[in-house]
């Protein structure tokens, strides 16, 4: 061993000194221990890359941050990102009737799985399946953990072992680089490409049946857009050859959006049904401004066999998620969507924005801060290319990536982008009720 790491101090010294032992009782002894082990190990490779011995005290207190922030859990924080469904942020915040029917699911006994009425074992879904239902129109409805689980469940149900028909130009990563043909092979189905990446006809469907094929299936390639020289056959015509093939047509919109979004070519559930996909499915967390969910909807035969099918029970919701999700339903039901969160935020006016932002330029009075126009996004693999005008606090500043950091790394958290050499905090996604906490995280670096 070299010389410089036989220096590191033992595990047993840091837990014995006074400041470990307050650390210890602060967060607990297996968590302190485990990240005293683990910043030992970093000293030992940054010592032997010529970095000086900290003190014991402040390899303590490295640990100690670092066991609060694991103990903290889920930190919240301040988007100023200007991303509405901000996918690392966790996409759609819930409206209050959601927080508060997720509390009290949660703080005790439900009857999650049981019919009032009878007293007999229920299906925990119910509730919310029977709100999509009213809500779209569908025959019937599924709801599971999210839409990759979605998306899984069916080709697992539908066409394991058979082939199922995409477009090239549809095979998408959704993100965390999980892709549409890694998701397939691990359903069991077999991917056959048609078409190519920015033209695919009927016809590439139409020759690439076979006795063998299971499902069409259309995906909306909703983190990006193909623009130029392209072609793809619309559900209404993939619906007729599926129903004169006697093939199941699933189409992955992905988004959630339940009706027509006008200026945008986003699909909606309506739309998709209307031109008769027999099954369809999208997130929770995204347009619907809900929790984390995958909702599937269509034939009430489809559905069923995806009910029956032994993946589901892996992919089932928790009563809080469930509770969330109801409320956030019952608002669309009531016609009460901008309410949400999601879609206050989306709907936002330039002049209310605008009116966000003088509000905390004017109490932080700094001369390093100035009010510039902006374009904020959907975000969340939602309504891609679409711009929204905003606008922004610039903080000009020597180092924006040193200020991001300490803005994340304060109290409260906040979530800047730098853009051009610049601080950009975008108002449209930071609420009126967060605008003093945003003031006092800001004095506090600047």
């Amino acid at each position: 061993m070299s010389e410089p790491r036989r220096k590191v101090p033992a595990v047993d010294a840091l837990l014995r000194s006074t400041a470990g032992q307050r650390a210890s009782r602060r967060v607990g002894r297996p968590l302190f221990k485990a990240c005293v082990q683990e910043v030992l190990e970093e000293l030992r490779g940054e010592m032997a890359a010529g970095a000086p011995l900290p003190t014991e005290g402040t390899l303590v207190k490295r640990a100690a941050t670092r066991a609060e922030r694991i103990g903290a859990g889920l930190t919240t924080v301040i988007n100023a990102t200007g991303v509405v469904l901000h996918t690392g942020l966790g996409r759609a915040p819930l409206p209050a009737s959601a927080t508060t029917a997720a509390l009290e699911a949660a703080a005790g006994y439900t009857d999650l799985e049981i019919d009032l009425d009878s007293g007999k074992r229920g299906q925990r879904t119910t509730p919310a399946e029977r709100l999509v239902t009213a809500l779209t129109g569908a025959e019937a409805a599924f709801v599971v953990n999210n839409n990759a689980g979605a998306l899984m469940l069916a080709l697992a149900a539908l066409a394991k072992r058979r082939e199922v028909l995409v477009s090239r130009g549809e095979l998408i990563e959704i993100g965390g680089e999980f892709r549409l043909p890694d998701i397939m092979a691990a359903s069991g189905a077999k991917l056959i490409e048609v078409g190519t990446t920015n033209r695919t006809r009927i016809g590439d469907y139409r020759d690439a049946i076979s006795d063998k094929t299971g499902m069409i299936l259309k995906v909306h390639p909703s983190n990006y857009r193909v623009v130029g020289f392209h072609e793809t056959p619309t559900v209404a015509q993939l619906s007729v050859l599926a129903r004169k093939k006697g093939i199941p047509l699933m189409h992955d919109i992905g988004s959630g959006l339940l009706t027509s979004l006008p200026g945008s070519d986003e699909p909606s559930v309506a739309e998709s049904l209307t031109q008769g996909a027999d099954l369809l499915c999208f997130s929770g967390d995204k347009l619907l401004g809900g929790p984390q969910a995958g909702i599937l909807i269509g034939s009430a035969d489809l559905v069923q066999r995806l009910r029956r099918n032994p993946m589901s029970r892996a992919l089932r919701v928790d009563k809080m998620q469930l509770a969330a999700l109801v409320a956030v339903l019952l608002a669309h039901s009531k016609g009460e969507s901008g309410s949400l969160p999601t879609w206050r935020a989306l709907k936002d006016k330039p002049a209310r924005i605008r009116a966000r932002t003088s509000e905390v330029a004017d109490e932080l009075g700094h001369p390093d801060v100035t009010i510039v126009k902006c374009n904020s996004t959907a975000g969340g693999g939602s309504l891609p290319g679409l711009e929204l005008p905003s606008y922004a606090l610039r903080i000009n500043t020597d180092s924006p990536e040193n200020l991001a950091r300490k803005l994340r790394t304060g109290e409260p958290s906040v979530f800047p982008r730098i853009e051009d050499g610049a601080l950009i905090l975008d108002m449209r996604t930071v609420p009126q009720e967060r605008l003093s906490d945003l003031a006092v995280a800001l004095r506090a670096v600047l």
